[in-house]
């Protein structure tokens, strides 16, 4: 796609401008948009960051049961093990784009609460499994209902603030994964230690009690809190919701209104897959975003022989400075690129390059606290690029229909699981402690990456001096 993107953007917000301007009210002060933003901003964003941080630690907590006496009780093998993690992500991965279609044309506030409640269920009933048939079967169906939560808020976010507000939203979104990470390990090591044979019960299993009744908490909660979308919230006055939409149209955000043009699932689907856009955030998405994770799996292993491992659970400490950093870091990134909206993909190559010569720098050195401290270093580009990518992508894709818009969406945020299905297969056993296969492979990706995101920036850069000069 050449010029014809930035027209349909065009056209897209001369039709909701039309739309808003014919309401007299429809125009608004700067007092009324920042106070509008600082109401979505209050309710929107800690209700969101409170779901995504629990819906973050229920996919993960099988890891922390697994050490805390799952594999022994169920007799697992390190091969039955994998399995169940595996078969989560191919759920996911495909009801993603579904899940947002559906959203598109229901209300936020009650499906992304309703999904959540469903897989908080399903958490708890985790408790009561006997065997690697049960554990493989309770996980295929969380993770086809939890698909639809991730691009769910992408969609939600991508419609309520404008292309200069969104990489610090997307941030603190990312946040509660960071921060999910950093303390989920302790926090279920607590569960775990002082729930231990209550009434009978091992304390692994109080581990996805415990989290699955937070998880249908919170959801039950946000059925109050949460907004719809911005001209259909009945979070808001009529006043409001005009200003929402109205406000959106200056920076070519289109919103669902009642005037939108409706696309059937497939239409959006097609209008999706035929922007190459959709695919080259796919693919820079992909490539950055699942290989954090496995930087830990290196670190298991170089904290082999030290005095680490000679505390049990020690090493979820070892993990705390690699999110904490991290966190600093996002933070930042995120604060900085709503400044410089422009050149957002430059930032986010930049991190990818710091990124990969600190993975190089981590296969050519040998001392324990050198390659501990490259390990922060690489995670806290990678995790930089996460949010980033996201606003970088919702903000690409603004023109769009906003059903086509969930789906392309939905499809960038899938690329980044699918490396969760192959990637465990390029870290064996057999390779450690180098790992040499799954860091060349890592080195390839972030190498494609930079070059994708290198491009964006040239592209998107010329378009907008083009549009000027016209």
């Amino acid at each position: 796609m050449d010029s014809s993107g930035m027209k349909d953007m065009a056209k897209a917000a001369s039709e909701q401008i039309e739309h808003a301007s014919m309401h007299d009210e429809s125009s608004f002060s700067p007092k009324e948009e920042r106070a509008l933003v600082q109401k979505i901003d209050l309710t929107l964003l800690p209700t969101i960051w409170i779901m995504y941080l629990l819906s973050y630690m229920d996919r993960t907590n099988i890891g922390n049961a697994k050490i805390s006496g799952m594999e022994s009780d169920l007799n697992l093998t390190s091969s039955q093990y994998s399995t169940a993690l595996l078969v989560f992500f191919v759920g996911y991965v495909v009801f993603e784009v579904p899940s947002n279609l559906v959203l598109s044309r229901s209300r936020p506030s009650i499906f992304l609460p309703a999904i959540m409640v469903t897989w908080g269920v399903l958490t708890c009933v985790m408790a009561a499994i006997k065997d690697f048939k049960h554990l493989v079967a309770l996980r295929v169906i969380i993770g086809c209902v939890e698909a639809g939560f991730a691009p769910g808020v992408l969609l939600v976010l991508s419609s309520w603030y404008k292309r200069t507000e969104q990489s610090k939203r997307f941030g603190v979104y990312i946040s509660a994964a960071i921060l999910s990470g950093a303390f989920g390990g302790i926090l279920a090591a607590v569960i775990v230690n002082n729930l231990e044979g209550v009434h009978g019960i091992r304390g692994w299993r109080w581990l996805f009690i415990v989290e699955g009744a937070a998880t249908i908490g919170v959801a039950l909660i946000s059925l109050f809190i949460l907004p719809d979308f911005p001209a259909t919230s009945k979070r808001l006055s009529a006043r409001e919701r005009e200003i929402a939409v109205a406000r959106l149209a200056t920076e070519i955000v289109t919103a669902i209104t009642e005037d939108s043009e409706r696309l059937t699932h497939w239409q959006a689907i097609f209008v999706s897959v035929k922007d190459w856009r959709t695919w080259a955030f796919t693919i820079g998405y992909m490539v950055s975003h699942r290989w954090i994770q496995y930087s830990f799996i290196f670190l298991s292993y170089i904290s082999q022989g030290t005095l680490w491992t000679c505390v049990n659970g020690k090493i979820n400490f070892l993990t705390v400075p690699i999110y904490g950093v991290a966190f600093v870091c996002t933070g930042i990134t995120a604060y900085f690129s709503d400044k410089i909206p422009t050149w957002r993909g430059m930032v986010i190559a930049a991190w990818l390059s710091f990124s990969l010569a600190c993975s190089i720098a981590v296969c050519a050195v040998y001392n324990f606290t050198t390659r501990y401290f490259l390990l922060i270093l690489m995670a806290a580009g990678l995790w930089a690029t996460n949010g980033g990518t996201l606003a970088y992508a919702s903000s690409a894709f603004a023109g769009m229909n906003p059903e086509a818009r969930g789906a392309s969406l939905a499809l960038v945020n899938a690329s980044g699981n699918l490396a969760q299905i192959y990637g465990s297969y390029l870290f064996p056993d057999s390779d450690e402690p180098k790992f040499l296969m799954g860091f060349a492979v890592i080195f390839a990706m972030l190498a494609l990456g930079i070059v994708v995101f290198i491009l964006l920036h040239i592209w998107f850069r010329r378009q907008a001096c083009s549009v000027i000069d016209n």
